[in-house]
């Protein structure tokens, strides 16, 4: 288990609606930075299709209601910064999505 991982702590967006909409704005900014960064650095070429799996309201419906886990992600980025956003999103949804990519891998078969 990565220190990421380890680090996890749930977080909770505000409950109003327009709050929670207003960090899930921000935070689907910072999930669209963190999944260009890594598709660049795994594959060394911009890859449309693996960004789109990346930050896909499909793929964060593993994780709970997508306006919500966005907000997540922008509270933790207002609160501690950006790397500490990378990490929430890293403990909070790559563990997801690998298990996702798995999934289509099988069902590819």
């Amino acid at each position: 288990m990565n220190d990421a991982a380890q680090a996890f702590t749930p977080v909770v967006p505000p409950s109003d609606p327009t709050a929670e909409q207003e960090l899930a704005w921000v935070g689907d900014a910072v999930l669209g930075l963190w999944a260009r960064e890594r598709v660049l650095s795994e594959r060394g070429v911009i890859d449309t299709k693996a960004f789109l799996h990346l930050t896909s309201n499909e793929y964060l419906q593993g994780a709970g209601r997508p306006t919500k886990v966005e907000a997540e992600i922008g509270v933790v980025y207002r609160a501690e910064g950006l790397a500490a956003a990378f990490a929430y999103i890293e403990a909070r949804l790559l563990p997801i999505f690998k298990r996702q990519e798995a999934n289509r891998k099988r069902q590819r078969r």
